[in-house]
């Protein structure tokens, strides 16, 4: 019932996605191309590392285009490769929570939100957001942004909220785990250990190629919302994948 559930929810989000892209800001438009339109998902099971490598194939150059900066913070522009999956919040270090548990490949050069991590390997932990790398997030319906998705906030001190200890301190569902990203041609993947996901194997997911935006100015938005898809997977986000083993 969970997955049915999941699968509506998405389909809805995509048939709203699609509506509203015509209307999407010029610089979301910049980014529509075979860099972003995906081919081929696939998440699977390395026995002998007891990890799962969650790769995405595209048309073009996986990874090879990025963000304009924005210069600041407010309106700064996030692109991503995101994999939403049927994993529970608490499988990812979350409390459980309502929402869709996604893997989120992303680059911005306009901030850095992995504290814990030098990926430019500079010595410098503060100026390597443009580095593409890993976030879970929890993903919920929002008609506020044109993507109609955004990631979940919550009130700063509330109690029943649980994050992992890797997350950048933001008032979201999200979390910077530092999984190796690496981008190779046309593809780009990230090797998440096992434990790291509650050992979870039988999950289903899909893909998606979008465009983001972060918010800090405006009470009607929220603080990082979905404003264009430029392709998925399986084309309805029925979440119809399985992991390899």
């Amino acid at each position: 019932m969970k997955v049915i559930t999941k699968t509506v929810f998405f389909s809805v989000f995509l048939s709203c996605a699609l509506a509203f892209n015509q209307f999407t800001i010029a610089q979301q438009g910049t980014y529509q191309n075979d860099d972003f339109m995906i081919r081929k998902v696939q998440v699977k099971h390395h026995k002998e590392t007891q990890s799962m490598i969650w790769e995405i194939k595209v048309k073009g150059d996986a990874g090879a285009t990025q963000p304009k900066p924005a210069g600041k913070l407010d309106g700064a522009p996030v692109l991503g490769y995101v994999f939403p999956t049927t994993l529970k919040p608490s499988d990812v270090g979350f409390n459980n929570t309502s929402g869709i548990v996604a893997l989120a490949l992303t680059s911005h050069p306009d901030f850095d939100d992995t504290p814990l991590w030098d990926e430019n390997r500079d010595q410098k932990f503060d100026n390597d957001g443009i580095v593409w790398h890993p976030h879970w997030v929890v993903l919920t319906k929002d008609k506020r942004v044109k993507g109609g998705l955004a990631v979940k906030q919550f009130k700063k001190g509330d109690a029943s909220v649980k994050l992992p200890p890797t997350n950048p301190g933001m008032p979201m569902y999200m979390d910077s785990p530092g999984f190796q990203v690496i981008t190779y041609k046309n593809t780009i993947k990230v090797v998440v250990p096992n434990y790291r996901m509650n050992n979870q194997m039988n999950f289903k997911f899909d893909a998606v190629a979008c465009y983001m935006q972060v918010n800090t100015s405006k009470k009607d938005k929220p603080m990082l919302g979905v404003y264009a898809v430029y392709s998925v997977a399986s084309d309805n986000l029925s979440l119809p994948y399985q992991v390899k083993k």
